[in-house]
């Protein structure tokens, strides 16, 4: 039991991180406004974090999270490549939409510059093992090609969308990233469409 409430209160904290860093800027939140907002703790954000930078890798909890609810709303009856496609939609909108440049920019930068963990990276996500699961099935019943294995096309996906990611940061979200990506990321499914399913 006291497993579950210390997730809870970690949760608690970067829910209200995130929330905050929305509202009024990553630069103009401090510890102090998290530790309000969670309604836990100096000790026990510091128990979890070694400061508010810390909390920009938890973006990929953020994410984490959308993809599990898109897990529930996704057609089943689907092929992989659309719902590859219907997944990065769904990311690259709430980002489009909720997720302000600067801090995007800082958590790339981040990981950039990690030297232990990267959470982008981290295989164990549910990022992966949603596209892992996707890729697998759509491989097992051939819409998706054989000449790769699912590790190569999964590297090949995730490596496509932080290019995205990275460039439209790069280019200070001159351009809508979700309308962009919406054009540009079927033509690169395409090339892992099964012959047989051309």
């Amino acid at each position: 039991m006291p497993r579950k409430n210390s997730r809870n209160t970690k949760g608690r904290i970067i829910a209200a991180a995130w929330k905050l860093f929305y509202e009024q800027g990553y630069e103009e939140t401090t510890v102090e406004d998290i530790v309000f907002e969670s309604e836990t703790s100096k000790g026990s954000f510091y128990h979890y974090f070694e400061g508010k930078d810390a909390l920009l890798g938890t973006l990929a909890n953020v994410f984490d999270e959308k993809y599990e609810a898109l897990q529930e709303t996704m057609d089943p009856g689907k092929n992989a490549l659309e719902k590859l496609e219907y997944l990065n939609h769904e990311l690259f909108a709430m980002i489009d939409g909720g997720i302000s440049i600067d801090l995007l920019t800082r958590l790339l930068s981040t990981q950039l510059l990690a030297r232990g963990e990267k959470h982008l990276l981290d295989r164990n996500r549910t990022y992966f093992r949603l596209l892992r699961k996707i890729i697998s099935e759509g491989q097992e019943v051939g819409q998706l090609r054989q000449d790769c294995t699912v590790n190569e096309i999964l590297k090949a996906y995730a490596l496509w969308e932080r290019a995205l990611m990275y460039d439209w940061c790069l280019c200070g979200g001159e351009y809508s990233l979700v309308a962009y990506s919406d054009k540009m990321t079927p033509m690169f499914l395409e090339s892992y469409r099964s012959p047989r399913e051309s």
